[in-house]
């Protein structure tokens, strides 16, 4: 069985090519990972702006009612004017 020696040369390159493919590995793993992160506060961003939304839809579902609220209000106010003058009245 013959074993092929390599020169330094080749060996030197090949531990080279070694080194240079672990470092852009872990440079694309750290890309990855500020990406992972910055997608998950994203994420959690648009999540607290989907609750709020929500909350303001839930606190605003009502409002066509205040017209009618003005108006019972209203009705009310003269009403008790109203009892005011007889009551006024029957101290007489």
């Amino acid at each position: 069985m013959t074993l092929l020696a390599l020169s330094n040369g080749v060996e030197l390159a090949w531990g080279l090519g070694v080194a240079v493919g672990l470092v852009i590995a872990l440079v694309v793993w750290a890309l990855l990972e500020v990406l992972r992160r910055t997608l998950r506060d994203v994420d959690e961003g648009a999540t607290a702006i989907w609750t709020a939304g929500k909350l303001v839809a839930q606190n605003t579902q009502t409002t066509h009612l205040l017209q009618t609220t003005k108006a019972r209000g209203g009705d009310l106010l003269a009403e008790l004017g109203e009892h005011a003058r007889l009551a006024e009245r029957s101290e007489r």
